[in-house]
């Protein structure tokens, strides 16, 4: 038989699937790869199960986002009592409450059963079973509960407080589907360095250093050293929760944003007359600049050579704890600087 021939022959057999021999490696090698976008994909695959989910229940499909997202921020903050459940979605239910407090059967996937020890278990997909790791059965799970409190926004506070029995988890859920309703997508984890890096300013890793003022304690943050004036910028999509004086912190803004970080910008000058308590904020959105306020009274100014005091506290369900920033500074900064770059 002939080279060619047998060429042709193998390809035959390789394409009918009956061989996979190296020849038909070398074929499909050759072939360019697809290039994907594993996170893409993922953010796609969510959004898809929200809309469904949205169509069957009537809940906008930002707030089971919203839902969804605090979920999984709370499983990354406690990592040893939750854990991912589902492929793509991040609702954790433990199994007493899937299956119902008096239960016999905690691992039950019968919706009947589950039903009858009025477990939060319940089939989303359709295929007769309540299972736990299953992304449709977890989020329906959720929105089951909350379509039974009515649509407007009061109603869905309503509904998640009587979930969680939280008020901390109320008000980040509210400030998630928030950001989601405005924006119109998922993702929405850009960053950007919270001083330009085009301007004159230096800064290392303080946090942990101990301070006096006020009574002794750590720093919790990283000083960025810069000139009055010189802008201080949202490092995030988030949205502006508290704004005013602090004793400590001078004129200060925090924000927070869908990881549940809560971004803590001190020692201000003065703000951007566009930002206020509830405000939307973007990445590199202009939110101040930089002073020396604080350590005082409303007004005190000058105790100290003008920096920015830029703090991350992650909230953990019941209470946040701060930790430094350094790294993220500076992976923002390298972003920041090579998209400069660019241009």
């Amino acid at each position: 038989m002939s080279r060619v021939l047998l060429n042709r022959v193998m390809l035959l057999i390789c394409a009918a699937g009956l061989l996979l021999p190296f020849g038909c490696l070398a074929e499909a090698s050759a072939k360019p790869p697809e290039t994907e976008n594993p996170k893409a994909n993922l953010f796609e695959k969510r959004q898809a199960l929200y809309n469904q989910m949205s169509a069957a229940t009537g809940i906008p499909w930002y707030r089971l986002a919203a839902v969804d997202q605090y979920e999984r921020t709370i499983t990354k903050a406690r990592p040893k009592t939750r854990k991912q459940l589902g492929e793509s979605i991040g609702v954790f239910v433990t199994e007493t409450a899937w299956a119902g407090e008096l239960n016999p059967d905690v691992q039950d996937e019968i919706p009947a059963s589950i039903r009858w020890f009025s477990g939060l278990g319940i089939d989303g997909d359709g295929d007769g079973l309540a299972q736990r790791t299953n992304d449709a059965d977890l989020l329906f799970a959720v929105a089951n509960h909350l379509m039974h409190f009515g649509p407007a926004e009061d109603d869905f506070a309503i509904g998640v407080w009587q979930y969680y029995h939280n008020t901390r988890a109320v008000q980040r859920i509210r400030q998630f589907s928030r950001l989601y309703a405005a924006f119109g997508r998922l993702e929405l984890f850009d960053h950007a360095f919270p001083v330009p890096v085009k301007s004159n300013y230096s800064y290392r890793s303080t946090w942990g250093s101990r301070r006096s003022w006020g009574g002794y304690r750590i720093h919790e943050g990283t000083d960025i050293f810069a000139g009055y004036g010189v802008p201080v910028r949202s490092t995030c999509y988030g949205v502006v929760e508290i704004k005013g004086w602090n004793p400590f912190g001078g004129w200060r803004i925090g924000i927070r944003d869908l990881n549940n970080i809560y971004h803590y910008y001190a020692h201000l000058s003065g703000y951007d007359k566009t930002i206020q308590a509830g405000s939307i904020v973007t990445p590199g959105q202009t939110i101040g600049w930089v002073g020396s306020s604080g350590y005082g009274k409303p007004g005190t100014q000058g105790k100290f050579p003008p920096h920015l005091h830029y703090g991350v506290y992650r909230d953990i369900g019941l209470l946040e704890w701060s930790f430094d920033p350094y790294p993220l500074l500076r992976q923002w900064e390298i972003q920041d600087r090579r998209k400069l770059n660019k241009r």
